[in-house]
Protein backbone atom coordinates (compact mmCIF):
# COMPACT_ATOMS: atom_id res chain seq x y z
CA UNK A 1 0.00 0.00 0.00
CA UNK A 2 3.12 2.24 0.28
CA UNK A 3 3.22 2.73 -3.39
CA UNK A 4 -0.58 3.55 -3.58
CA UNK A 5 0.15 6.16 -0.82
CA UNK A 6 3.18 7.63 -3.31
CA UNK A 7 0.22 7.45 -6.02
CA UNK A 8 -2.18 9.57 -4.62
CA UNK A 9 0.97 12.32 -3.89
CA UNK A 10 1.99 12.08 -6.91
CA UNK A 11 -0.46 12.15 -9.51
CA UNK A 12 -2.68 15.54 -8.95
CA UNK A 13 0.90 17.00 -9.23
CA UNK A 14 1.74 15.33 -12.88
CA UNK A 15 -1.88 16.06 -14.01
CA UNK A 16 -1.42 19.62 -12.99
CA UNK A 17 1.83 20.05 -14.68
CA UNK A 18 0.56 18.55 -18.01
CA UNK A 19 -2.99 20.81 -17.84
CA UNK A 20 -0.02 23.79 -17.46
CA UNK A 21 1.84 22.52 -20.41
CA UNK A 22 -0.03 20.65 -23.14
CA UNK A 23 -0.78 23.70 -26.05
CA UNK A 24 -4.55 22.88 -26.42
CA UNK A 25 -6.55 25.80 -27.71
CA UNK A 26 -10.07 26.86 -25.46
CA UNK A 27 -8.88 23.18 -23.08
CA UNK A 28 -10.75 24.75 -20.39
CA UNK A 29 -14.24 22.08 -20.13
CA UNK A 30 -11.24 19.36 -21.00
CA UNK A 31 -9.19 20.62 -18.01
CA UNK A 32 -12.45 20.54 -15.90
CA UNK A 33 -12.99 16.81 -16.95
CA UNK A 34 -9.42 15.91 -16.54
CA UNK A 35 -9.55 17.45 -13.12
CA UNK A 36 -12.71 16.06 -12.07
CA UNK A 37 -11.51 12.15 -12.87
CA UNK A 38 -7.80 12.49 -11.55
CA UNK A 39 -9.09 13.98 -8.33
CA UNK A 40 -11.81 11.50 -8.34
CA UNK A 41 -9.26 8.55 -8.72
CA UNK A 42 -6.95 9.99 -5.35
CA UNK A 43 -10.70 9.72 -3.55
CA UNK A 44 -11.25 6.11 -4.66
CA UNK A 45 -8.03 5.15 -3.86
CA UNK A 46 -7.71 7.52 -0.68
CA UNK A 47 -10.38 4.89 0.62
CA UNK A 48 -9.04 2.19 -0.84
CA UNK A 49 -6.28 2.77 1.44
CA UNK A 50 -8.10 3.76 4.47
CA UNK A 51 -10.12 0.60 4.23
CA UNK A 52 -7.03 -1.42 4.15
CA UNK A 53 -5.33 0.66 6.94
CA UNK A 54 -8.54 -0.23 8.71
CA UNK A 55 -8.74 -4.08 8.01
CA UNK A 56 -8.18 -6.37 10.82
CA UNK A 57 -4.96 -8.20 10.86
CA UNK A 58 -4.70 -11.56 12.53
CA UNK A 59 -1.78 -11.63 15.40
CA UNK A 60 -1.48 -7.85 15.78
CA UNK A 61 -3.80 -5.25 16.77
CA UNK A 62 -5.29 -3.13 14.39
CA UNK A 63 -3.81 0.33 13.95
CA UNK A 64 -6.90 1.72 15.24
CA UNK A 65 -6.02 0.17 18.55
CA UNK A 66 -2.68 1.35 18.34
CA UNK A 67 -3.46 4.75 18.03
CA UNK A 68 -5.12 4.97 21.29
CA UNK A 69 -1.85 4.39 23.00
CA UNK A 70 -0.69 7.25 23.14
CA UNK A 71 -2.40 10.97 21.43
CA UNK A 72 -1.30 12.13 18.01
CA UNK A 73 2.29 9.51 18.13
CA UNK A 74 2.37 7.97 14.67
CA UNK A 75 2.08 4.45 14.01
CA UNK A 76 3.00 4.40 10.39
CA UNK A 77 0.94 2.39 7.82
CA UNK A 78 1.43 2.34 3.79
CA UNK A 79 5.43 3.97 4.61
CA UNK A 80 7.60 4.90 2.27
CA UNK A 81 10.93 6.09 4.12
CA UNK A 82 14.50 6.43 1.90
CA UNK A 83 17.31 8.93 2.91
CA UNK A 84 16.53 11.82 1.50
CA UNK A 85 19.55 15.12 2.60
CA UNK A 86 21.53 12.82 4.50
CA UNK A 87 23.89 15.77 5.53
CA UNK A 88 21.11 17.56 7.92
CA UNK A 89 19.53 13.90 8.50
CA UNK A 90 16.54 14.71 5.96
CA UNK A 91 14.35 11.86 4.73
CA UNK A 92 11.82 11.56 2.10
CA UNK A 93 9.33 9.32 5.43
CA UNK A 94 6.15 9.50 4.14
CA UNK A 95 3.09 7.28 6.25
CA UNK A 96 -0.19 7.18 7.29
CA UNK A 97 -2.37 6.79 10.48
CA UNK A 98 -6.04 6.90 11.76
CA UNK A 99 -5.45 10.70 12.57
CA UNK A 100 -4.37 11.42 9.24
CA UNK A 101 -6.37 8.72 6.76
CA UNK A 102 -9.76 10.41 7.60
CA UNK A 103 -8.70 14.38 6.77
CA UNK A 104 -6.66 12.59 3.40
CA UNK A 105 -9.81 11.42 2.35
CA UNK A 106 -12.03 14.76 3.38
CA UNK A 107 -9.06 16.66 1.15
CA UNK A 108 -9.45 14.23 -1.77
CA UNK A 109 -13.37 14.52 -1.19
CA UNK A 110 -13.49 18.38 -1.36
CA UNK A 111 -10.83 19.04 -4.35
CA UNK A 112 -13.03 15.98 -5.99
CA UNK A 113 -16.32 18.28 -5.79
CA UNK A 114 -14.42 21.76 -6.39
CA UNK A 115 -13.22 19.98 -9.98
CA UNK A 116 -17.07 18.71 -10.66
CA UNK A 117 -18.45 21.71 -9.68
CA UNK A 118 -15.97 23.61 -12.19
CA UNK A 119 -17.50 21.30 -15.14
CA UNK A 120 -20.58 23.57 -15.31
CA UNK A 121 -19.62 26.86 -12.94
CA UNK A 122 -16.82 28.12 -14.26
CA UNK A 123 -15.13 31.55 -13.45
CA UNK A 124 -15.70 34.66 -15.16
CA UNK A 125 -12.55 35.62 -14.96
CA UNK A 126 -9.07 33.51 -15.47
CA UNK A 127 -8.37 30.34 -17.03
CA UNK A 128 -10.49 27.31 -16.14
CA UNK A 129 -7.55 25.25 -17.38
CA UNK A 130 -5.00 27.12 -14.39
CA UNK A 131 -7.65 26.86 -11.89
CA UNK A 132 -8.02 22.94 -12.17
CA UNK A 133 -4.29 22.93 -12.12
CA UNK A 134 -3.71 25.07 -8.60
CA UNK A 135 -6.38 22.61 -6.95
CA UNK A 136 -4.63 19.77 -7.60
CA UNK A 137 -1.44 21.33 -6.83
CA UNK A 138 -2.85 22.35 -3.23
CA UNK A 139 -4.43 18.37 -3.53
CA UNK A 140 -0.97 17.43 -3.80
CA UNK A 141 0.66 19.67 -0.52
CA UNK A 142 -2.22 19.05 1.71
CA UNK A 143 -2.28 15.23 1.62
CA UNK A 144 2.03 15.57 1.48
CA UNK A 145 1.59 17.51 4.61
CA UNK A 146 -0.61 15.43 6.45
CA UNK A 147 1.38 11.78 5.66
CA UNK A 148 5.03 13.66 5.73
CA UNK A 149 6.87 11.91 9.24
CA UNK A 150 9.88 13.98 9.02
CA UNK A 151 9.76 17.82 10.08
CA UNK A 152 11.41 19.25 7.24
CA UNK A 153 9.13 17.72 4.69
CA UNK A 154 6.01 18.86 6.85
CA UNK A 155 7.23 22.04 6.66
CA UNK A 156 8.48 21.82 2.68
CA UNK A 157 4.68 20.04 2.28
CA UNK A 158 3.03 22.79 4.15
CA UNK A 159 4.32 25.63 2.06
CA UNK A 160 3.55 24.02 -0.94
CA UNK A 161 -0.12 25.06 -0.41
CA UNK A 162 0.89 28.72 0.12
CA UNK A 163 1.34 29.71 -3.90
CA UNK A 164 -1.17 28.31 -5.42
CA UNK A 165 -3.99 29.04 -2.80
CA UNK A 166 -2.42 32.82 -3.11
CA UNK A 167 -2.91 32.79 -7.39
CA UNK A 168 -6.28 31.45 -6.53
CA UNK A 169 -7.52 34.22 -4.88
CA UNK A 170 -5.48 36.36 -6.42
CA UNK A 171 -6.51 35.98 -9.76
CA UNK A 172 -10.13 34.23 -9.58
CA UNK A 173 -11.35 36.16 -6.55
CA UNK A 174 -13.62 38.56 -6.49
CA UNK A 175 -14.10 40.20 -10.27
CA UNK A 176 -15.41 43.42 -8.55
CA UNK A 177 -13.07 44.21 -6.33
CA UNK A 178 -9.65 43.85 -7.85
CA UNK A 179 -8.03 45.75 -5.06
CA UNK A 180 -9.60 44.40 -2.43
CA UNK A 181 -8.87 40.28 -3.60
CA UNK A 182 -5.16 41.60 -4.16
CA UNK A 183 -4.84 42.72 -1.01
CA UNK A 184 -6.64 39.71 0.54
CA UNK A 185 -4.46 37.57 -0.95
CA UNK A 186 -1.30 39.32 -0.30
CA UNK A 187 -2.17 39.57 3.41
CA UNK A 188 -2.28 35.66 3.67
CA UNK A 189 0.60 35.48 2.20
CA UNK A 190 2.02 37.45 4.54
CA UNK A 191 0.74 36.01 7.76
CA UNK A 192 1.41 32.32 6.48
CA UNK A 193 4.79 32.70 5.71
CA UNK A 194 5.36 34.83 9.11
CA UNK A 195 4.06 31.46 10.96
CA UNK A 196 5.84 29.14 8.89
CA UNK A 197 9.06 30.84 9.78
CA UNK A 198 8.38 30.68 13.49
CA UNK A 199 7.34 27.00 13.14
CA UNK A 200 10.62 26.48 11.27
CA UNK A 201 12.62 27.37 14.14
CA UNK A 202 10.65 25.50 16.40
CA UNK A 203 11.30 22.62 13.82
CA UNK A 204 15.00 23.46 14.21
CA UNK A 205 14.80 23.75 18.23
CA UNK A 206 13.52 20.65 18.36
CA UNK A 207 16.53 19.38 15.60
CA UNK A 208 19.25 20.56 17.76
CA UNK A 209 17.71 19.32 21.23
CA UNK A 210 17.31 15.90 19.38
CA UNK A 211 19.37 15.73 16.57
CA UNK A 212 16.38 14.27 14.40
CA UNK A 213 13.42 15.61 12.60
CA UNK A 214 11.54 12.14 12.13
CA UNK A 215 8.64 11.98 14.22
CA UNK A 216 8.66 8.60 14.64
CA UNK A 217 11.71 8.52 16.58
CA UNK A 218 10.40 11.76 18.22
CA UNK A 219 7.17 10.07 19.08
CA UNK A 220 9.38 7.12 20.35
CA UNK A 221 11.75 9.39 22.72
CA UNK A 222 10.14 12.71 23.00
CA UNK A 223 11.46 16.09 24.49
CA UNK A 224 9.63 15.14 27.94
CA UNK A 225 11.20 18.69 30.05
CA UNK A 226 8.30 21.37 29.74
CA UNK A 227 11.28 24.46 30.21
CA UNK A 228 13.93 25.85 27.97
CA UNK A 229 14.77 25.35 24.69
CA UNK A 230 11.49 22.74 24.48
CA UNK A 231 9.62 25.45 25.95
CA UNK A 232 10.58 27.60 23.21
CA UNK A 233 10.36 25.17 20.37
CA UNK A 234 6.77 24.51 21.53
CA UNK A 235 5.40 28.33 21.55
CA UNK A 236 7.23 28.89 18.13
CA UNK A 237 5.40 25.63 16.79
CA UNK A 238 2.07 26.50 18.18
CA UNK A 239 2.05 30.06 17.18
CA UNK A 240 3.02 29.03 13.59
CA UNK A 241 0.72 26.55 13.51
CA UNK A 242 -2.21 28.95 14.86
CA UNK A 243 -1.66 31.49 12.06
CA UNK A 244 -2.82 28.78 9.61
CA UNK A 245 -6.22 27.25 12.22
CA UNK A 246 -6.17 30.50 12.54
CA UNK A 247 -7.23 31.50 16.38
CA UNK A 248 -7.72 34.52 17.66
CA UNK A 249 -5.69 37.11 17.74
CA UNK A 250 -3.66 35.85 14.87
CA UNK A 251 -7.02 34.93 12.28
CA UNK A 252 -7.34 38.82 10.68
CA UNK A 253 -6.26 37.78 7.28
CA UNK A 254 -9.37 35.14 7.21
CA UNK A 255 -12.70 37.08 6.37
CA UNK A 256 -10.88 38.98 3.28
CA UNK A 257 -9.33 35.95 2.05
CA UNK A 258 -12.98 34.06 2.57
CA UNK A 259 -14.47 37.21 1.12
CA UNK A 260 -12.48 37.79 -1.56
CA UNK A 261 -11.94 34.29 -3.28
CA UNK A 262 -13.74 32.56 -5.58
CA UNK A 263 -16.08 29.73 -4.45
CA UNK A 264 -13.84 26.71 -4.51
CA UNK A 265 -11.07 28.80 -3.25
CA UNK A 266 -13.34 29.56 0.20
CA UNK A 267 -14.35 25.66 -0.03
CA UNK A 268 -11.04 24.54 -0.02
CA UNK A 269 -9.37 27.51 2.31
CA UNK A 270 -11.80 26.42 4.88
CA UNK A 271 -12.22 22.36 4.12
CA UNK A 272 -9.03 21.83 3.79
CA UNK A 273 -6.07 24.17 4.77
CA UNK A 274 -7.92 25.09 8.23
CA UNK A 275 -7.20 22.07 9.26
CA UNK A 276 -2.98 21.86 8.66
CA UNK A 277 -2.78 24.15 12.08
CA UNK A 278 -5.10 21.69 13.82
CA UNK A 279 -3.47 18.35 12.70
CA UNK A 280 0.08 20.36 13.32
CA UNK A 281 -0.66 20.93 16.43
CA UNK A 282 -1.82 17.24 17.25
CA UNK A 283 0.87 15.35 15.25
CA UNK A 284 3.97 17.21 16.59
CA UNK A 285 3.24 18.88 20.07
CA UNK A 286 1.48 16.44 21.79
CA UNK A 287 3.52 13.62 20.57
CA UNK A 288 6.87 15.38 20.55
CA UNK A 289 7.10 17.75 22.98
CA UNK A 290 4.50 16.63 25.69
CA UNK A 291 6.07 18.48 28.89
CA UNK A 292 6.21 22.20 26.96
CA UNK A 293 3.03 21.47 25.92
CA UNK A 294 1.28 20.94 29.08
CA UNK A 295 2.42 24.13 29.73
CA UNK A 296 1.34 26.08 27.11
CA UNK A 297 -1.73 24.00 27.17
CA UNK A 298 -3.90 26.95 29.31
CA UNK A 299 -2.76 29.36 26.86
CA UNK A 300 -3.87 27.53 24.23
CA UNK A 301 -7.29 26.96 26.02
CA UNK A 302 -7.68 30.50 26.65
CA UNK A 303 -6.75 31.89 23.00
CA UNK A 304 -9.52 29.42 21.92
CA UNK A 305 -12.02 30.14 23.64
CA UNK A 306 -11.75 33.88 23.19
CA UNK A 307 -11.61 33.03 19.45
CA UNK A 308 -15.06 31.21 20.23
CA UNK A 309 -16.76 34.25 21.54
CA UNK A 310 -14.71 36.83 19.10
CA UNK A 311 -15.85 34.74 16.16
CA UNK A 312 -19.33 34.57 17.37
CA UNK A 313 -19.34 38.12 18.14
CA UNK A 314 -18.26 39.26 14.87
CA UNK A 315 -21.06 36.96 13.13
CA UNK A 316 -23.63 39.44 14.99
CA UNK A 317 -21.95 42.13 13.28
CA UNK A 318 -21.63 41.20 9.88
CA UNK A 319 -23.21 42.30 6.73
CA UNK A 320 -21.89 40.00 4.23
CA UNK A 321 -22.64 36.31 4.04
CA UNK A 322 -18.91 34.58 3.11
CA UNK A 323 -17.61 37.12 5.69
CA UNK A 324 -19.99 35.61 8.28
CA UNK A 325 -19.13 32.08 7.67
CA UNK A 326 -15.58 32.70 7.50
CA UNK A 327 -15.88 34.12 10.94
CA UNK A 328 -17.85 31.50 11.93
CA UNK A 329 -14.96 29.32 11.17
CA UNK A 330 -12.57 30.71 13.68
CA UNK A 331 -15.55 29.49 16.57
CA UNK A 332 -15.31 26.16 15.40
CA UNK A 333 -11.84 26.33 15.15
CA UNK A 334 -11.31 27.74 18.38
CA UNK A 335 -13.20 24.88 20.20
CA UNK A 336 -10.90 22.64 17.98
CA UNK A 337 -8.16 24.38 19.59
CA UNK A 338 -9.92 23.95 23.26
CA UNK A 339 -10.20 20.14 22.45
CA UNK A 340 -6.60 19.73 21.59
CA UNK A 341 -5.76 22.03 24.90
CA UNK A 342 -7.26 19.30 27.29
CA UNK A 343 -4.51 16.79 26.06
CA UNK A 344 -7.19 14.79 27.63
CA UNK A 345 -9.20 11.44 25.65
CA UNK A 346 -12.60 13.23 24.60
CA UNK A 347 -11.25 16.42 24.07
CA UNK A 348 -8.87 15.18 21.53
CA UNK A 349 -11.49 13.23 20.14
CA UNK A 350 -13.49 15.71 20.08
CA UNK A 351 -10.90 18.37 18.58
CA UNK A 352 -10.66 15.40 15.88
CA UNK A 353 -14.18 14.58 15.42
CA UNK A 354 -14.85 18.95 14.91
CA UNK A 355 -12.19 18.92 12.18
CA UNK A 356 -14.35 16.71 9.86
CA UNK A 357 -17.39 17.49 10.59
CA UNK A 358 -16.32 21.40 9.94
CA UNK A 359 -14.55 20.59 6.58
CA UNK A 360 -18.19 18.75 5.79
CA UNK A 361 -20.46 21.81 6.95
CA UNK A 362 -18.41 24.56 5.90
CA UNK A 363 -17.80 23.26 2.76
CA UNK A 364 -21.47 23.28 1.87
CA UNK A 365 -22.02 26.78 3.57
CA UNK A 366 -19.57 28.02 1.25
CA UNK A 367 -20.89 26.06 -1.86
CA UNK A 368 -24.27 27.75 -1.11
CA UNK A 369 -22.59 30.88 -0.32
CA UNK A 370 -21.29 30.75 -3.83
CA UNK A 371 -24.43 29.88 -5.39
CA UNK A 372 -26.65 32.32 -3.82
CA UNK A 373 -23.65 34.86 -5.27
CA UNK A 374 -23.35 33.71 -8.29
CA UNK A 375 -27.15 34.47 -8.72
CA UNK A 376 -27.58 38.03 -6.95
CA UNK A 377 -23.88 38.72 -8.08
CA UNK A 378 -23.76 39.88 -4.28
CA UNK A 379 -23.29 38.38 -1.18
CA UNK A 380 -24.14 41.35 0.54
CA UNK A 381 -26.98 40.15 3.07
CA UNK A 382 -28.57 43.76 2.90
CA UNK A 383 -28.59 43.44 -0.86
CA UNK A 384 -29.53 40.31 -1.04
CA UNK A 385 -32.62 40.85 0.54
CA UNK A 386 -35.30 38.43 2.29
CA UNK A 387 -37.67 35.12 1.13
CA UNK A 388 -34.90 32.75 -0.37
CA UNK A 389 -37.42 29.97 0.60
CA UNK A 390 -39.81 31.56 -1.61
CA UNK A 391 -37.91 32.60 -4.75
CA UNK A 392 -34.74 29.88 -4.08
CA UNK A 393 -37.16 26.98 -1.85
CA UNK A 394 -34.11 24.31 -2.42
CA UNK A 395 -30.92 26.81 -1.93
CA UNK A 396 -32.74 28.08 1.15
CA UNK A 397 -33.72 24.93 2.61
CA UNK A 398 -30.45 23.72 2.04
CA UNK A 399 -29.22 27.03 4.03
CA UNK A 400 -31.17 26.51 6.26
CA UNK A 401 -29.83 22.86 7.23
CA UNK A 402 -26.36 23.52 6.86
CA UNK A 403 -27.15 26.26 9.59
CA UNK A 404 -28.65 24.11 11.61
CA UNK A 405 -25.39 21.50 11.34
CA UNK A 406 -23.10 24.40 11.71
CA UNK A 407 -24.83 25.40 15.13
CA UNK A 408 -24.36 21.56 16.70
CA UNK A 409 -28.23 20.78 16.14
CA UNK A 410 -27.69 16.98 17.81
CA UNK A 411 -28.40 14.09 15.06
CA UNK A 412 -25.98 16.50 12.70
CA UNK A 413 -22.12 16.05 12.36
CA UNK A 414 -21.70 19.57 14.04
CA UNK A 415 -22.91 18.38 17.43
CA UNK A 416 -21.12 15.63 18.38
CA UNK A 417 -17.61 17.47 18.31
CA UNK A 418 -17.76 20.21 20.14
CA UNK A 419 -19.99 17.88 22.84
CA UNK A 420 -16.75 16.17 23.75
CA UNK A 421 -14.36 19.02 23.72
CA UNK A 422 -16.55 20.71 26.29
CA UNK A 423 -16.28 17.18 28.04
CA UNK A 424 -12.48 16.72 27.69
CA UNK A 425 -12.72 21.03 29.32
CA UNK A 426 -14.16 19.75 32.18
CA UNK A 427 -12.17 16.50 32.95
CA UNK A 428 -8.85 17.93 31.45
CA UNK A 429 -5.36 16.08 31.62
CA UNK A 430 -4.03 15.60 35.31
CA UNK A 431 -1.15 17.72 34.70
CA UNK A 432 -3.49 20.94 33.83
CA UNK A 433 -5.28 23.40 35.90
CA UNK A 434 -8.89 21.39 36.02
CA UNK A 435 -10.68 24.46 37.85
CA UNK A 436 -9.42 26.56 34.77
CA UNK A 437 -10.61 24.64 32.34
CA UNK A 438 -13.57 24.31 33.62
CA UNK A 439 -14.11 28.14 33.31
CA UNK A 440 -13.10 28.31 29.53
CA UNK A 441 -15.83 25.13 29.52
CA UNK A 442 -18.72 27.35 30.53
CA UNK A 443 -17.57 30.31 28.71
CA UNK A 444 -17.13 27.87 25.50
CA UNK A 445 -20.67 26.57 26.40
CA UNK A 446 -21.87 30.42 25.79
CA UNK A 447 -20.26 30.30 22.87
CA UNK A 448 -22.60 27.48 21.53
CA UNK A 449 -25.17 29.60 22.46
CA UNK A 450 -23.87 32.62 20.19
CA UNK A 451 -23.61 30.71 17.40
CA UNK A 452 -27.22 29.49 17.50
CA UNK A 453 -28.09 33.01 17.66
CA UNK A 454 -25.86 34.47 14.40
CA UNK A 455 -26.96 31.20 12.48
CA UNK A 456 -30.35 31.80 13.11
CA UNK A 457 -30.66 35.21 12.81
CA UNK A 458 -29.17 34.34 9.30
CA UNK A 459 -31.66 32.05 8.04
CA UNK A 460 -34.46 34.88 9.26
CA UNK A 461 -32.94 37.79 7.37
CA UNK A 462 -32.41 36.19 4.33
CA UNK A 463 -34.97 33.47 4.08
CA UNK A 464 -37.61 34.28 5.57
CA UNK A 465 -40.19 37.15 4.25
CA UNK A 466 -43.07 37.95 1.96
CA UNK A 467 -41.65 37.12 -1.68
CA UNK A 468 -44.29 39.95 -3.18
CA UNK A 469 -41.48 42.93 -1.93
CA UNK A 470 -39.16 41.47 -4.42
CA UNK A 471 -39.37 41.99 -8.42
CA UNK A 472 -39.97 39.27 -10.47
CA UNK A 473 -36.56 39.26 -11.36
CA UNK A 474 -34.77 38.03 -8.33
CA UNK A 475 -36.12 34.89 -8.75
CA UNK A 476 -33.49 33.30 -10.00
CA UNK A 477 -32.90 29.79 -11.46
CA UNK A 478 -32.80 27.28 -7.87
CA UNK A 479 -30.97 24.38 -7.69
CA UNK A 480 -28.84 23.06 -10.53
CA UNK A 481 -28.29 19.42 -11.54
CA UNK A 482 -24.44 19.84 -11.01
CA UNK A 483 -24.81 21.50 -7.84
CA UNK A 484 -27.17 18.75 -6.13
CA UNK A 485 -24.92 16.07 -7.83
CA UNK A 486 -21.89 18.05 -6.32
CA UNK A 487 -23.45 19.02 -2.79
CA UNK A 488 -25.44 15.09 -2.28
CA UNK A 489 -22.20 13.82 -0.56
CA UNK A 490 -21.67 16.94 1.50
CA UNK A 491 -25.09 16.27 3.12
CA UNK A 492 -24.95 12.86 3.44
CA UNK A 493 -21.85 13.24 5.14
CA UNK A 494 -23.50 15.91 7.65
CA UNK A 495 -25.92 13.45 8.35
CA UNK A 496 -24.64 10.29 8.68
CA UNK A 497 -21.59 11.53 11.04
CA UNK A 498 -24.53 13.00 12.93
CA UNK A 499 -26.68 9.98 13.56
CA UNK A 500 -23.41 7.60 13.55
CA UNK A 501 -20.35 9.17 15.29
CA UNK A 502 -18.78 5.94 15.52
CA UNK A 503 -17.70 5.78 11.70
CA UNK A 504 -15.11 8.04 13.02
CA UNK A 505 -14.85 7.80 17.30
CA UNK A 506 -14.61 3.76 16.85
CA UNK A 507 -11.08 4.37 14.98
CA UNK A 508 -9.04 6.91 16.23
CA UNK A 509 -10.48 7.97 19.71
CA UNK A 510 -8.37 7.91 22.84
CA UNK A 511 -11.53 6.84 25.25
Amino acid sequence: MSALLLVLLGLPFLAAVVLWVLPVPKADRLAAIVGAVVSGLVLVGSAVLWWDLLRPRSGSSTIGEQARTLPGRIHPYAETDVSWIPALGVRFHVAIDTISMPLIVLTALLVFLCCLYSLRITPRIGRTRSLIALLLVIETGVIGTFSAVDLVLFFLFFEAVLIPMWLVIDIWGDEHDPAGRRRAATTFVLMTVLGSALMLLGFLLVYRVTGTFDLEVLGQDPIRNGHGVALAAAVLIAIGLAVKMPLWPLHIWLPDAHAKAPTVGSVLLAGVLLKLGSYGLIRILLPVLPGATATIAPYLAGFSTVAIIAGSLACLAQTDLKRLIAYSSVGHMGFIGLGIATMSPEGLSGALFANIAHGVITGLLFFLAGAIKDRHDTSDLRTLGRALYARLPRIGGLLTFACLASLGLPGLAGFWGEMLVLLGAYHPANSLPRTTFQVMMVIAGLGTVLTAAYFLRLVRTLCQGDPAEYPAAAFAVDLSRIELITWAPLIALTVVLGVWPPLLLNHWNFL
